[in-house]
């Protein structure tokens, strides 16, 4: 278990942060003593989320702006480095994902995905990037996976297509930033309990049951699991790990006999 006081004094970033796994690592990072902003797009759901962050006794704001719009980004940005300094900790979870034949994709469909998810996770990551860079400031970032980006998936190709380039995207700023000191990795959820895109892509309890059964460990994953090791690989602990995907969906993705 990190200690209580394992971030305190630093500020984070959780973009994605107002509900699912986003919220729950906000709150974990906000638990270990960080001043945490979050960034999305329901001003309501937002104002919620902070509330509840505000009795941790640390400090948190939200932001709401859309991540494809590179502008508002930096300005936001900007923003945070103003009310809570700079950004050290950064966490990469906004998202947009829905089933669809890749024959019924539409145009529009593939954009918004691909922009959320990819285009977004680069306009946050560079923003955020630059300024620790121009700063001297330490940086530790950890991008959200989807574990689609490792196998495909013939329901959900927009957002397994733009995962994968999240996971190269990752590796390849690691090797180039490596040197500022700041360090990038994903990590990569399976079936998580309790989340909007458990709800979305598997509606039916048959469904449910169907992919549970093929999980070794017979159950999905706890959102304070991911929040666990998503601080995990935030901290100093993991000083030295950089460039890696942390796969966490109890063995779903080994053969089976």
């Amino acid at each position: 278990m990190l200690h209580p006081n394992t971030f305190q004094g630093r500020t984070a970033l959780v973009t994605g942060g107002s509900n699912g796994i986003g919220l729950s690592i906000a709150h974990r990072l906000s638990d270990l003593g960080a001043n945490v902003a979050i960034i999305g797009r329901d001003p309501d759901r937002l104002a919620a989320a902070v509330s509840e962050l505000s009795h941790s006794g640390s400090s948190a704001a939200g932001y709401s702006v859309d991540v494809r719009d590179a502008g508002g980004v930096s300005d936001t940005i900007a923003e945070i480095y103003r009310t809570l300094g700079p950004i050290s900790l950064l966490v990469n979870n906004a998202a947009g994902n829905f089933r669809v034949d890749p024959l019924d994709l539409s145009t529009n469909g593939w954009r918004a995905v691909v922009d959320i998810v990819l285009n977004g996770t680069w306009n946050v990551t560079q923003a955020v990037g630059r300024s620790a860079i121009e700063s001297g400031a330490p940086l530790s970032v950890v991008n959200i996976g989807t574990t689609a980006a490792l196998t495909g998936s013939s329901s959900t190709i927009h957002s397994a297509s733009a995962k994968s380039g999240v996971l190269t995207m990752t590796k390849s700023l690691a090797a180039a930033w490596a040197r500022h000191g700041i360090r990038l990795n994903t990590l990569t959820p399976g079936l998580t309990e309790g989340t909007g895109g458990v709800e979305a892509l598997f509606g039916t309890p048959e469904e449910m049951e169907k992919h549970i059964a093929g999980i070794p460990l017979g159950r999905m994953a706890a959102k304070d699991e991911i929040a666990n090791a998503c601080a995990y690989l935030l901290s100093d602990f993991a000083g030295y790990i950089t460039g890696t995907n942390l796969i966490i969906d109890g063995g779903r993705q080994l053969a089976a006999d």
